[in-house]
């Protein structure tokens, strides 16, 4: 983050109406854009879904917690989390 002069940024009209509440001062201002969600950007996120919906898949065909904690690397209890907790979205 770097720090500019706001007389050499703004029009000076804004910069006067800028100066009625906040003078001689540093202020923050905050990006416009919306940050991303954790994993959005990598394709994490994405990836760990595809593998929970395949864990809930395989447990209702039939396949046993303990199979699965195996074949996906995953702690019993995790995996217990996955299948037994209602997905929201």
């Amino acid at each position: 983050m770097g720090y500019k002069n706001a007389a050499e940024l703004l029009p000076p009209d804004l910069l006067k109406d800028l100066q009625e509440y906040f003078s001689g001062g540093i202020i923050y201002v905050p990006k416009t854009t919306k940050k991303a969600a954790w994993g959005e950007l990598s394709g994490s996120r994405l990836d760990i879904d595809n593998r929970n919906r395949n864990i809930r898949r395989l447990f209702k065909t039939g396949v046993r917690v303990q199979e699965l904690s195996e074949q996906f690397y995953l702690s019993e209890e995790t995996i217990k989390k996955i299948v037994y907790t209602k997905k929201v979205g």
